[in-house]
């Protein structure tokens, strides 16, 4: 397994546990509005993160050459961004969740990301202190 699967894979499940967390804590201190919010956007924002990765493994092989016509790439992003869109904005009017547990939610993949960075930086420095 290459260097850039066993990251990829590393923060997808980060993701699942970033979402588990939030959920969890959201269903003891918030509304259940919050907390089904929380989980629909952070299940959209995980299963994106799928769907981009899929679309840009299959747009350019392992030499790095575009495989793709530029345009059916650049549609698909658009479809997939409106999609998620009008999933938003239906569950939003609907009153089935909170607004700001949405955000939170559609926040998993980030905070995952931003986590794993802090952990990388902090191995790399506690090691040069050594």
């Amino acid at each position: 397994m290459r260097n850039r699967d066993k990251l990829i894979d590393h923060i997808r499940t980060n993701n699942w546990i970033v979402l588990g967390i939030i959920g969890a804590l959201s269903s003891v201190f918030m509304s259940a509005a919050f907390t089904l919010g929380v989980i629909i956007g952070g299940l959209m924002v995980i299963a994106n993160f799928s769907v981009l990765q899929h679309t840009i493994r299959c747009a350019f092989s392992d030499l790095g050459a575009f495989q793709g016509k530029k345009l059916g790439l650049i549609a698909k992003s658009y479809f997939r961004l409106a999609f998620m869109g009008l999933v938003i904005y239906m569950v939003i009017t609907n009153g089935w969740v909170h607004p700001l547990g949405l955000v939170t939610g559609l926040s998993v993949v980030i905070f995952s990301i931003v986590g794993f960075g802090i952990r990388s930086a902090w191995k790399t420095s506690s090691r040069e202190a050594i």
